[in-house]
């Protein structure tokens, strides 16, 4: 069974740093390109940032500069260091899987309970 556990939110004051954790487990962990999305009420899931199984990354610009995804496959864990935190960060942050399919990385079905940022201004 896929499952993502997301963990490390908190309640911060901007310009602060958080670093959030994910461990997964029932697929091939080390193969896959792992994710961050995040979500707010109303709003759908937005990519915050992509690792590859060899360790290459892409961010959204929000997240360029300021956050770091990285992945440790020995422990099936993806990371996500956010530095300088913003009001607009508040967030659930939520991992997942992904794989490339036509041209677009598609998000596995399976989400996790997702870990709340609040970030104050």
């Amino acid at each position: 069974q896929v499952q993502f556990v997301e963990s490390g939110g908190g309640l911060v004051q901007s310009g602060m740093s958080l670093r959030l954790s994910c461990t997964a487990s029932g697929f091939d962990f080390s193969n896959s390109y792992m994710t961050w999305y995040r979500q707010t009420p109303g709003k759908q899931r937005e990519l915050v940032a992509r690792i590859s199984s060899g360790g290459s990354t892409f961010y959204s610009d929000f997240a360029k500069g300021r956050f770091a995804i990285s992945r440790d496959n020995a422990k099936n864990t993806v990371s996500l260091q956010m530095n300088n935190l913003k009001s607009d960060d508040t967030a659930a942050y939520y991992c997942n899987s992904a794989r490339y399919s036509l041209g677009t990385y598609v998000p596995s079905e399976y989400w996790g309970q997702g870990t709340q940022v609040t970030v104050s201004s």
